[in-house]
C-alpha cells in the first residue's frame, strides 16, 4: 500500500483469545515498533487485548486507551445505545487520526482476530480510507475452543456456521438444525435462550460450552450442566460437525438412492406413511390455518423452498430439507421417499399449496408406480389472491381467473392465448409470477393484450409483499400502470367492466346487468 504524506501507519493487529504464545510473529513486530498502542476496555475494567499483549509493549510508547460508555446497560444519551456507541467510536478515530497526522504509527489492539466480531472494524471504518492501513489476522476465539474441546469441528464438505447468540431462539434454532457444525458467539445473558434453542434444534446432547478458551482460567463443559447464572461475555459454545454427521451421512444417501432395504425390513404397517402437503398462508403466523399448524407439529420431516422451510420453527426431532426454486419435482420425489419409509412428513408452499405450489409437483411425481403406496393429502392455506383481494376490498366477489406469467413451464404463446381468453370473457383476472429477474418485458406484453379488450379504465390491484412488514397496496388503473414497478413479489388483480373503486374499497358487483 502507497504512504500518504508524512501520516503515521495505522494497524489493526489480532492478538488471539488469550494466550500471548497465540500472537503472531508478525503481529508482534508491529506492537513492539509502535509510536501508540491503542486498545479498547469496558469502563473499570482492564482490557483484556493489553493483557494478552502487554509483554510485547515497549517501555515508554504512547498508550491509547479506548474506553466504551457503555456495554449492556443503560444509557441516557438521545440516540440510545447505538447512538452513544456511534459518538463513542467517532470520538475514538479522532483521538487515533490526531496520532497519525502528527506522523505516530498507531496499533490498535483487538482480541481474536480484527474483523471478527471485534471493535477494530469501527475503527477501520472511520480511518483506512484516510491512512495507510494493514490488518494483521490474529486466532479467533472459537478456533482455541476447538482445540480445548479437542475435536474436530468440520470434515470434508461439512458446512460450519458462526452464530450470535443475540439472533431471536426461534432463527438461531432454524440454523442450528440447517447446518453441521456451529460456533455460538455473544453468550452471557443470551445464554438460556441459546440453550433453548439447541435443544430445539436436537443439538443440545452434542453441545459444548467453553469459557475463556486458552486463557488460565479456560475450563469447558457440556452446555446442559452449565449454570446460566455464571456465564461470562467470553464464552461460546460449540457444536461439532461430527455430532451430526452419522445422521446426516444417512439422510443423505436415502435421499439420493432411498432405502429399500429399510422399507423391506419394516412392519406391513409401517412401509408407507400419509404425505402431507401443506400451504403456509402468504406470510404472517397468524394466517397459518390451525389444521397447518397442527400438521406440522406432528411431522418428523419438513421438504420445500428454502424460505418456506425456513418459515416452519424448528423443535426437537424436526429435520428440515430446504432446496432451490426450480426443484419441484425432486422434493416432491425426496418426500415420497420418505413417506415410502414410514416417515411422518410435510411439503410446504407458500399461500395455497394448490394454487401454483407443491401439491400438483407431489402429485406428479407420485404417479410413478414405485409411490402407490403412499396416501397423498392436501391441507389448504390462505392464497395470495385472496390476501391481496381481502386488503383492497372485495375485487373477487364475482367470477374470476387466475393466471401465472411464468413461461417456465409452458410457452408464452399459451400465456398469450389464455389473457385473451379471460380478457374476452370480462372476467377479474388475478395474476401470479407477474415479473422476475428473467422476465422484465411480459408484464407489459400482458398489459397490451388486455388493453386490446378492456378500458384503460379497468382497476387494477398492486399487492406487494402482502402481510409482511414491507406490505404495500396500490390502485391503479390498466393504462396507467407502469410494467416498471412490478417484480416477483407482486400479485395483481385486474378487475371487470363491472369492477369499481371508492372510497369504502374495490369491489367487483356479484351480478352482471
Amino acid at each position: 500500500m502507497t504512504r500518504r504524506g508524512t501520516h503515521g501507519r495505522f494497524a489493526g493487529v489480532g492478538v488471539g483469545p488469550g494466550d500471548p504464545e497465540l500472537i503472531t510473529r508478525k503481529a508482534a513486530r508491529l506492537i513492539q515498533q509502535a509510536d501508540v498502542v491503542a486498545f479498547h476496555a469496558a469502563a473499570g475494567r482492564q482490557s483484556n487485548a493489553r493483557r494478552i499483549a502487554a509483554e510485547l509493549i515497549p517501555d515508554g510508547v504512547l498508550e491509547e486507551q479506548l474506553t466504551y460508555p457503555v456495554t449492556t446497560g443503560a444509557t441516557d444519551h438521545p440516540g440510545g445505545y447505538a447512538g452513544a456507541m456511534a459518538a463513542f467510536y467517532e470520538e475514538a478515530a479522532d483521538r487515533l487520526a490526531a496520532h497519525l497526522d502528527a506522523g505516530r504509527n498507531v496499533v490498535l489492539l483487538a482480541e481474536g482476530d480484527p474483523l471478527f466480531y471485534g471493535s477494530y472494524m469501527y475503527m477501520h471504518d472511520r480511518l483506512a480510507e484516510r491512512y495507510e492501513t494493514e490488518i494483521v489476522p490474529g486466532v479467533p476465539a472459537f478456533l482455541a475452543a476447538a482445540a480445548a474441546v479437542a475435536s474436530p469441528l468440520v470434515r470434508q464438505t461439512d458446512v460450519l456456521t458462526v452464530l450470535p447468540g443475540t439472533l431471536p431462539e426461534p432463527e438461531l434454532a432454524r440454523r442450528l438444525a440447517d447446518t453441521d457444525g456451529a460456533i455460538i458467539m455473544k453468550l452471557g445473558r443470551t445464554f438460556p435462550a441459546v440453550r433453548r434453542a439447541l435443544a430445539a434444534a436436537g443439538r443440545l446432547d452434542h453441545a459444548l460450552y467453553v469459557e475463556r478458551a486458552s486463557m488460565p482460567e479456560q475450563q469447558w463443559r457440556p452446555v446442559a450442566e452449565v449454570d446460566a447464572e455464571q456465564v461470562p461475555y467470553f464464552s461460546l459454545v460449540v457444536v461439532t460437525g461430527d455430532s451430526r454427521n452419522g445422521r446426516r451421512s444417512r439422510d443423505r444417501e436415502r435421499e439420493r438412492e432411498g432405502d429399500a432395504a429399510a422399507c423391506a425390513a419394516a412392519p406391513e404397517s409401517t412401509r408407507a406413511a400419509e404425505l402431507l402437503v401443506v400451504g403456509l398462508g402468504p406470510g404472517p403466523d397468524r394466517w397459518l390455518t390451525p389444521e397447518v399448524d397442527a400438521a406440522l407439529s406432528e411431522v418428523d420431516h419438513v421438504v420445500g423452498y428454502g424460505p418456506y422451510v425456513s418459515r416452519v420453527p424448528q423443535r426437537p426431532g424436526l429435520t428440515r430439507h430446504a432446496s432451490g426454486n426450480t426443484v419441484e419435482v425432486d422434493r416432491a420425489r425426496l418426500a415420497l421417499d420418505l413417506a415410502l419409509r414410514g416417515e411422518r412428513v410435510a411439503v410446504v408452499s407458500g399461500g395455497d399449496a394448490g394454487i401454483f405450489g407443491m401439491a400438483a409437483a407431489v402429485f406428479e411425481a407420485a404417479e410413478d408406480p414405485a409411490y402407490a403406496d403412499v396416501p397423498v393429502r392436501v391441507l389448504p392455506g390462505v392464497s395470495a389472491v385472496q390476501a391481496v383481494a381481502a386488503r383492497a376490498g372485495a375485487p373477487i366477489g364475482a367470477d374470476y381467473a387466475v393466471l401465472s406469467l411464468s413461461d417456465r413451464l409452458k410457452p408464452w404463446a399459451v400465456v398469450e392465448k389464455r389473457l385473451r381468453a379471460i380478457a374476452e370473457a370480462d372476467l377479474v383476472l388475478a395474476i401470479y409470477n407477474p415479473a422476475s429477474r428473467s422476465r422484465t418485458e411480459q408484464v407489459a406484453t400482458a398489459r397490451a393484450v388486455l388493453l386490446e379488450h378492456r378500458d384503460a379504465a379497468t382497476v387494477v390491484i398492486v399487492g406487494r409483499d402482502v402481510g409482511r412488514a414491507e406490505e404495500s397496496l396500490t390502485v391503479t388503473t390498466l393504462g396507467e400502470l407502469d410494467p416498471a414497478t412490478i417484480d416477483m413479489k407482486c400479485l395483481l388483480i385486474v378487475g371487470a367492466t363491472g369492477t369499481r373503486s371508492s372510497a369504502a374499497g374495490v369491489w367487483t358487483p356479484r351480478y352482471v346487468r
